[in-house]
């Protein structure tokens, strides 16, 4: 059984900075981001993972790649960040300039995906990890690993709304007592080592 799920998001990029939504769009990591992501090699004690798994976006598997976790990383798609549809590359202002009651945990993207289709993804995804022995690093995005965290707590994917997970950030996802029906949130954005 999995004991330990070491989540990370990928480090810095300039659309990050600047609050823009990225889900499908490559943006890199940019120079900070790079920094951010090289702070956790060596950090992760990669000869105790059984399985590295990240998303098929650059600035996540560039992440992994810094971290020293590429060799063994698998693309899995359902770590790919929310589908922002018609929002891509807004940023929350310019979204609620529209629909000033817009939140993204609650009401999903025109054109994207719904938060039932995150939650699918995420509950996959989970199943699968079920089936993984010992501890996993997973290589995501923000507001996908925030949905996976809440999921992971077996709340609904609005409690994802009250984690905030920044850039390059780890969560753990565990056991309390390593007890599979006491699922918990061992640790939370914690930032890479300086």
């Amino acid at each position: 059984m999995v004991t330990r799920i070491h989540l990370l998001r990928h480090g810095e990029t300039d659309w990050a900075v600047a609050g823009r939504h990225t889900g499908r769009t490559e943006v890199p990591l940019n120079a900070r981001g790079e920094e951010q992501a090289a702070r956790w090699l060596g950090r992760l004690e990669t000869a105790r993972l059984s399985a590295v798994f990240t998303s098929p976006r650059l600035r996540a598997r560039r992440t992994c790649e810094l971290a020293g976790c590429s060799a063994a990383a698998q693309v899995d798609p359902d770590l790919a960040e929310w589908d922002y549809g018609d929002y891509e590359g807004l940023r929350t202002p310019e979204i609620h300039a529209r629909r000033p009651d817009w939140n993204l945990f609650t009401d999903g993207c025109p054109g994207g995906e719904t938060p039932e289709q995150v939650a699918a993804r995420a509950d996959r995804l989970i199943v699968r990890l079920l089936a993984c022995d010992g501890e996993v690093a997973l290589f995501t995005h923000g507001h996908f690993g925030r949905v996976l965290a809440a999921r992971w707590m077996r709340l609904p994917v609005a409690a994802g709304s009250r984690l905030e997970f920044g850039p390059a950030g780890r969560g753990i996802l565990a056991f309390e007592h390593g007890e599979a029906d006491a699922p918990v949130l061992a640790l939370w954005n914690e930032l890479p080592p300086s």
